[in-house]
């Protein structure tokens, strides 16, 4: 008797956004838990996807730097298994809320107060499940030319300066316009 083989899908970290799927503009940070920038950067993105709801969707992508922060790629993991359970924001958030409690058992905490109910949470993370979309996801950044965090994209256009809400609201406000150009209004019959 043969046995079927169960396949388990996993969702990657570069098909998880925030905001209106539909939305003209794509705001990417490559960032990671453990970071002050990044956390304050969060802020920033929390406004922006306030303002400018509708028009822009947010996606994360992992950039753990290991060897300043050891915690940030379980944290990582962490939030791409949130994502197994669609609740990759409230995950997101709890880490930046605690990015100095990242360790293992916190991470389990962690998972419990972003709504995740996986009772294999902590044996998926001990065992690294994830790890492989972390890796990706460094990966990318490193073919994109990322060196530090937080680094934003907006719509596949690296952003340089400072992430404040005012310098990335104007690169935004850009990429708005350069939107609507392409995208001429229908003419009444």
């Amino acid at each position: 008797m043969a046995f079927k083989k169960e396949i388990e899908i996993i969702i990657e970290p570069k098909d998880v956004f925030v905001g209106d799927e539909d939305a003209p503009v794509t705001l990417t940070e490559f960032g990671e838990y453990e970071s002050e920038a990044c956390a304050k950067a969060n802020e920033v993105v929390k406004q922006l996807l306030e303002e400018y709801e509708g028009k822009v969707k947010f996606n994360f992508r992992h950039f753990p730097q290991t060897k300043i922060h050891q915690r940030a790629l379980k944290a990582s993991e962490a939030a791409v298994a949130a994502v197994q359970e669609g609740k990759f924001w409230e995950m997101h958030n709890v880490l930046f809320q605690n990015r100095r409690q990242l360790g293992t058992v916190s991470l389990k905490l962690h998972s419990r107060e972003a709504g995740i109910s996986n009772k294999k949470f902590l044996e998926d993370l001990v065992n690294g499940k994830y790890g492989w979309q972390v890796q990706d996801d460094l990966k990318e950044g490193i073919d994109r030319g990322v060196k530090d965090v937080p680094t934003f994209f907006i719509n596949e256009e690296l952003f340089t300066g400072k992430p404040s809400f005012e310098n990335l609201s104007k690169m935004i406000d850009a990429a708005l316009k350069k939107a609507k150009r392409k995208t001429p209004e229908k003419k009444r019959a």
